[in-house]
């Protein structure tokens, strides 16, 4: 049961990281694959990447320097 729960706990976060990059219009990858081919740590590192170019780096509370 523990292996099932452990599993479904995967896909979730799968399914919720994939919603994410969709709602921010992602359907690709940097290197040009689908997003629903992607295993979770590519989603999440598209994420990131994602959420960068979405950040307005004219407002004063985002600039670094």
């Amino acid at each position: 049961m523990a292996a099932s729960t452990n599993q479904l706990h995967q896909e979730l976060k799968h399914k919720f990281v994939l919603d994410k990059l969709r709602k921010l219009g992602v359907t690709h990858s940097q290197e040009g694959d689908p997003i629903t081919e992607l295993d979770y740590e590519s989603l999440k590192y598209e994420l990131v990447l994602a959420s960068f170019k979405e950040m307005d780096v004219q407002s004063e509370s985002n600039k670094w320097f």
